[in-house]
C-alpha cells in the first residue's frame, strides 16, 4: 500500500501521507526509515534539528540497495534551519544535509522557522538548536527575503526540486509573496482539531501552497516533552467525538485524526515505531468521512497550539 499524492504548484507530485522524522531517535532511526518503506511509506519528512539525516539516509540507502525503491520512488524532505538563514549559509548547508542523507537532491526542502539566529558553524555544533552557545539565543540579522531568494537558488542549482515554508502565519506569507520568484510549494503547520487554522490554510491553497499538518495528534506528540499544556489537555485519541467516529468506520481513533486532514487535501506526516500502527496511519485514504463528521472533528477546535518554539527549545534544554 502507498499513498495518493497532492500536485504541488510545480507540477511535482507529493505523497498525501508520509512519516515524520521529528523525535526518531538515533539508534533506531535507520531501522524505522528502512520498515516504513517496506511498509509503502514514501514520503520522509526530516531536519537538521531532528539530528537523525545520517540514519535516516542509511535507513534509505538500505531500501535502495536492497531494490525495494529507486530514489525517484521516494520524497524526501528536509528543512532550513534558523542558524543557516544568512544568503550565503543556505547552500553549504543544503549540501551538508544532502551529504548526511547520501542523496543528490531533496525533493521539498523548507524554511523551518520565519526565525534568524547568530551563525553556528557546523563544525562547533550540529545540529546547533536554539541557542548559539548552548544558552543564549542570539537573533541574526538576515531578513525572510533574503534567505527565500537564496532558497530559490536551490530550485535553479537542482539542489531542491521544491521549496517551501513551514510556522509562517498569513501576514509573512502575504509578505513573501511581494518578492518571490518562486511561490512556496508547501505551507506546513502545526494542524489538528484542537488548532484547526482554517484562515491560514485558506490563505495558503489560494496562492497554489499545499498544506502539510505536523502535530495530527495534538498534545499526544508533547507530553514525552513534560509539557504541561499537554498534559492538561484532553487526549483527542481518548476524546468522546473522535472515538465515536472510529467506532463507527471501524478505524482506530489515529485514523479518524488522520483523515480528518487527508479528506481535506492535507497532507499528514505522522510517526510510529508499531509495524502494525505504521500500516494504519498509511491506510487513511481508504474511507470517507461525511460531512457532518468533519464538521464535528473542526468544531473541537480551541485555538490551541503547542509548538510555540522558544518554550518547546525551553523544555528541551531542561530536560
Amino acid at each position: 500500500m502507498t499513498s495518493p499524492s497532492i500536485k504541488l504548484n510545480n507540477g511535482h507530485q507529493m505523497p498525501l501521507v508520509g512519516f515524520g522524522l521529528w523525535k526518531v531517535n538515533n539508534d533506531t532511526c535507520a531501522d524505522q526509515v528502512y520498515n516504513a518503506i517496506k511498509s509503502g511509506y514514501r514520503l520522509f519528512d526530516g531536519a537538521c534539528d531532528y539530528g537523525n539525516e545520517t540514519e535516516s539516509g542509511q535507513g534509505v540507502a538500505r531500501a535502495i540497495k536492497e531494490g525495494l525503491v529507486k530514489r525517484e520512488d521516494l520524497f524526501l524532505v528536509s528543512k532550513l534551519w534558523n542558524s543557516f538563514h544568512d544568503k550565503e549559509r543556505v547552500e553549504p548547508i543544503c549540501q551538508k544535509q544532502l551529504q548526511d542523507w547520501g542523496i543528490d537532491y531533496f525533493d521539498l526542502y523548507i524554511v523551518h522557522f520565519p526565525i534568524s539566529l547568530k551563525y553556528v558553524d557546523p563544525s562547533e555544533r550540529y545540529p546547533p538548536g536554539f541557542t548559539y552557545d548552548g544558552k543564549n539565543v542570539v537573533q541574526g540579522k538576515a531578513s525572510i527575503q533574503e534567505t527565500w531568494q537564496a532558497m530559490e537558488g536551490l530550485v535553479d542549482k537542482g539542489l531542491a526540486k521544491s521549496i517551501g515554508i513551514s510556522n509562517f502565519n498569513g501576514q509573512l506569507i502575504l509578505d513573501l509573496l511581494r518578492y518571490a520568484r518562486i511561490v512556496p510549494a508547501t505551507l506546513q503547520i502545526e494542524h489538528h482539531p484542537y488548532l484547526t487554522q482554517e484562515g491560514l490554510l485558506q490563505l495558503a491553497q489560494s496562492n497554489g501552497m499545499a498544506i502539510t499538518a505536523y502535530s495530527s495528534f495534538g498534545p499526544q506528540s508533547f507530553l514525552e516533552l513534560d509539557m504541561q499544556k499537554a498534559k492538561d489537555t484532553p487526549l483527542l485519541l481518548e476524546h468522546p467525538t473522535i472515538k465515536t467516529i472510529a467506532d463507527r468506520h471501524k478505524k482506530t481513533p489515529a485514523q479518524v485524526l488522520l483523515r480528518w486532514a487527508t479528506q481535506r487535501n492535507v497532507a499528514v506526516i505522522p510517526k510510529s515505531n508499531n509495524q502494525g500502527r505504521l500500516a494504519q496511519n498509511l491506510d487513511v485514504t481508504g474511507f470517507d468521512m461525511s460531512k457532518g463528521e468533519i464538521d464535528d472533528v473542526s468544531g473541537l477546535n480551541k485555538g490551541l497550539r503547542f509548538n510555540d518554539p522558544m518554550n518547546v527549545s525551553i523544555l528541551i534544554l531542561h530536560r
